[in-house]
């Protein structure tokens, strides 16, 4: 969870980030593909940015316990 310290927006971020993953792909006989199963192996966040305010270097991470 993100928060903007500029502005106060606790909802909106867009979040710029790099994955690598494992999926199992499955395609019908007609070309639709599904994907049934997924591993997330790494995620790296490189830039989030607030929608409201549109800055980045006021945004932090918190850990709100709920």
């Amino acid at each position: 969870m993100y928060r903007c310290e500029a502005c106060g927006n606790k909802t909106r971020f867009d979040v710029y980030d790099t994955v690598q993953r494992k999926r199992y792909e499955h395609a019908d006989l007609g070309g639709e593909v599904t994907i049934d199963d997924e591993e997330i192996i790494s995620r790296t966040v490189e830039k989030v940015v607030c929608r409201w305010c549109d800055r980045s270097d006021s945004v932090r991470e918190v850990h709100e316990e709920r």
